[in-house]
């Protein structure tokens, strides 16, 4: 990617699972390179399947302006004034009509598909169901993963595939509908417009969307274990994988904008 579209970047957009983290943990150098990235001005969002749990104590705690998750199913933001902003895609009436949908519809996919089970984060949940099929226990071969998206599909659900879970949910958003909406909302931006001064980096399947919008889009190294099964690739590759990724794309924009500290 051409230090010119790199030297413009005002936002970062990233997945976490295997594009912040490498081998379910988050390594310093890439925790290093949010800081670094904060400490410039540049606005950092994290753009990710996790629970809505995990996604205040993200916005509270990490050197970024918001948060989006359960793949678009709401974002978090800490005001300036102090306090949490939570935006929610849908009513608190549609998220709790979906959930007992959901609470029987995971029943009949533990049952169909012997392995799978509960995401460990499951519990910290607004909207989704996250069928765990690599994060905490061996990983499931292909046709018990496709097996699995069968299911949610079967019920009329949206399915997306991550690096760790199957993601279900009822209704129809996802990471790009809920980043653009993040968009307008706090800093008064169409994101067809602000588009060249936005990067993405993710590692999966689910990024899809995002992949195929912005024209700065980029995979970690490990993304070519799906290439294969992602309809809309990023547009460039890391050489390296997880968090050593990120924080090669975090380098590299530091220092197409002048920042010493990108190549420390």
């Amino acid at each position: 990617m051409c230090a010119d579209r790199l030297a413009d970047i005002d936002f970062v957009l990233t997945d976490i699972d295997d594009t912040l983290t490498t081998s379910g943990r988050l390594p310093g150098l890439a925790y290093q390179a949010l800081e670094r990235l904060h400490q410039a001005g540049i606005v950092v969002i994290p753009v990710t399947g996790r629970p809505a749990g995990w996604c205040d104590l993200i916005a509270r705690l990490w050197p970024v302006e918001a948060v989006v998750g359960e793949n678009g199913a709401f974002y978090f933001a800490c005001s300036r004034q102090g306090g949490m902003i939570r935006e929610f895609a849908q009513s608190a009436e549609e998220r709790r009509e979906g959930r007992q949908r959901l609470d029987r519809l995971a029943k009949t996919i533990l049952a169909s598909v012997p392995g799978a089970r509960l995401s460990a984060d499951q519990t910290f949940r607004e909207a989704d169901l996250a069928i765990d099929f690599a994060e905490d226990g061996p990983r499931l071969n292909d046709a018990e993963i496709a097996r699995i998206v069968h299911c949610f599909e079967a019920a009329g659900a949206v399915a997306k595939v991550s690096s760790i879970h199957v993601n279900g949910w009822f209704g129809r958003y996802d990471k790009l509908a809920m980043t653009r909406r993040l968009f307008s909302e706090r800093y008064g931006l169409d994101l067809e417009k602000a588009d060249r001064n936005v990067i993405f980096v993710g590692d999966s399947p689910n990024d899809a969307p995002m992949f195929g919008f912005f024209q700065n889009s980029i995979g970690v190294a490990n993304f070519a274990d799906f290439f294969e099964d992602t309809v809309t690739p990023p547009k460039w590759i890391t050489q390296k994988a997880g968090g050593a990724g990120f924080a090669e794309v975090a380098d590299a924009i530091l220092c197409a904008k002048g920042d010493a500290r990108g190549g420390q």
